[in-house]
């Protein structure tokens, strides 16, 4: 049993942490910026709950965090009562926020200059894979750091790779925001025109998901995607947030990102019909609403 920080307790977080207390048996100490969360994960996990992030990370052999992005990420670490300002010779940070790789090798430099290890450490599968304990896991930093960190993070997880140095972990999750992007958009295309073409969209499914379009997004969400539903997860306002962080990077290295500024796009729109809060299959609602 070790001693973990956990900061941050959103929709991913809070079920996160819950598994390494319960799944991992671990001493889990949380800091979350607005308390009340923090005192309902206290309420029904146990663990402790710290007044700041230095607090949190006082002694402890992990220390995890999972905010909303760069800014958020600096305040909790970096910042007045910051986690690294308490950060111990040994210990290992390891971030889930989904944040940009500049950021991610900053902090690796910053902890190891106070002898810790650092691994930033994104993740795929949205709320459902969180509070299931099946999320995919890309990890970027020094492998002697996460084969320490990798049993504790399989507590949520189903799937943890090193993918490389400081940085990897946010890039590949650069990499898998926009191979979703491309996804979603083309089956809220297909699901549209097998509407309009009156067909009977179940049997098209059932026959085309045993070949070459097969999907996770298509086996998981076609059915709530012609119904209209989304309140699946991983939001418009969070995935267009993502694709900052990609045309960004982009921009760095040179990249060519034609369809997910596109889908981009898209999604603005979504925004604009009030879906800032669906999830990312709503794509298809911009092409419904012109019935």
């Amino acid at each position: 049993m070790s001693k973990v920080a956990w900061i941050g307790l959103g929709v991913m977080g809070f079920p996160m942490a819950g598994h390494i207390k319960t799944r991992g048996g671990h001493d889990v100490v949380v800091f979350n910026r607005t308390r009340a969360k923090a005192d309902a994960w206290v309420a029904r996990f146990g663990g402790r709950l710290a007044a700041a992030p230095a607090e949190a990370a006082e002694g402890a052999t992990f220390v995890f965090t999972c905010v909303g992005n760069d800014h958020d990420l600096r305040e909790v670490t970096l910042g007045r009562n910051g986690a690294f300002a308490a950060l111990g010779d040994g210990a290992i940070f390891v971030d889930h926020t989904t944040a940009s790789a500049a950021i991610a090798r900053e902090l690796h430099e910053a902890a190891k200059a106070r002898g810790a290890g650092a691994l930033d450490a994104p993740v795929s599968g949205g709320q459902s894979g969180a509070e299931n304990g099946t999320l995919t896991v890309m990890v970027g930093g020094d492998a002697a750091d996460f084969d320490k960190a990798k049993p504790v993070m399989e507590a949520y997880a189903r799937m943890v790779n090193l993918i490389g140095p400081s940085g990897s972990g946010q890039l590949t999750k650069m990499v898998n925001q926009i191979c979703i992007g491309g996804l979603i958009e083309g089956l809220a295309e297909a699901l549209n025109f097998a509407r309009r073409a009156g067909l009977d969209i179940g049997r098209v499914i059932d026959t085309i998901a045993k070949g070459a379009a097969q999907s996770w997004q298509m086996d998981n969400r076609w059915q709530t995607m012609i119904e209209g539903k989304f309140e699946f997860g991983f939001a418009v306002d969070w995935v267009r947030k993502d694709f900052a962080i990609c045309f960004e990077e982009a921009r760095r290295n040179g990249a060519e990102l034609p369809v997910t500024a596109l889908v981009d796009q898209f999604y603005a729109e979504i925004q604009a019909m009030g879906g800032g809060r669906w999830d990312t299959s709503s794509l298809i609602a911009r092409l419904d609403r012109k019935n």
